[in-house]
């Protein structure tokens, strides 16, 4: 019998599998029982969950009043450089969860993080789309060898 913070595997993993885990424990230890005030707990969330990806991936991570999380919903999968993302898309997904916030986040495969005036662009689209239903955005992540918050470089 194993302890409740010990996990046991009884086949071989590839290294995605074993990412997916470890944002599995990220999720339960950090972000599902708290607020998500604590940036650093995202990042690692999301780097251990979009990192690996060899396309474009867009996410929203759907809060409610007391930014605890709802649900971590992938909406817009891309090539290897781009993703089309549906403002409609993402305030329907938002509305339908009765989300009070939101936190956005793609990954670059490139492993290269910094936003791009694109990424920038459909940001402002989408704050100024979710902010007619009162629904607050509270950061756009870029994920890649490293994870850029938009909040922290001002973006927002």
């Amino acid at each position: 019998m194993h302890k409740p913070n010990n996990y046991v595997v009884h086949a071989p993993m590839t290294a995605n599998q074993v990412l997916e885990k470890a944002a599995e424990i990220v999720a339960n230890r950090y972000l599902r029982g708290d607020v998500f005030t604590n940036p650093q707990a995202t990042k690692d969330f999301l780097q251990y969950k979009m990192a690996g990806y060899e396309r474009e991936v867009f996410a929203v991570l759907l809060l409610d009043n007391q930014h605890r999380l709802i649900e971590y919903k992938e909406l817009f999968f891309g090539t290897i450089d781009a993703a089309s993302v549906y403002p409609r898309g993402v305030v329907k997904v938002a509305f339908n969860c009765n989300a009070a916030a939101v936190i956005f986040a793609h990954n670059h495969p490139s492993g290269i993080a910094e936003p791009s005036n694109a990424d920038k662009q459909i940001t402002q689209k989408l704050r100024d789309a979710l902010s007619l239903i009162d629904i607050r955005v509270l950061d756009h992540f870029v994920v890649g060898e490293t994870c850029i918050s938009f909040a922290e470089r001002g973006y927002l």
